[in-house]
């Protein structure tokens, strides 16, 4: 009877598995972060995008990595989704990479 009911237990883990589109969008952002304040200012504020599953920054390679369920938004809706606290997204193609440079002091959160 236990395998049974663990056997039930796993087929419906993996059904509600499988029915999400997990995706990933990797983006860099102007102005370019530079401190934990910019990281911190991004995550906030793009943590409560509908459909936002988990948000990584990395000052060293200037690119936020987010992953979403693509059955909730898009890749449109969260680049324009930067606009709400004045920054802009840009997508990063695969193995593309940004030039940091620093063009002044961090902006206030």
């Amino acid at each position: 009877m236990k395998k049974i009911v663990m056997l039930f237990a796993i087929m419906i883990m993996a059904l509600t598995s499988f029915g999400k589109d997990i995706k990933t969008l990797i983006v860099t952002t102007t102005p370019q972060m530079h401190c934990e304040s910019c990281e911190n200012k991004i995550k906030n504020n793009l943590r409560f995008e509908k459909g936002i599953k988990s948000i990584e920054t990395d000052i060293d390679t200037q690119t936020v990595t987010i992953v979403y369920d693509a059955e909730k938004t898009t890749e449109d809706a969260i680049i324009a989704a930067f606009q709400k606290f004045n920054y802009t997204a840009r997508k990063l193609n695969e193995g593309e990479k940004v030039e940091k440079h620093h063009d002044g002091e961090c902006e206030e959160m």
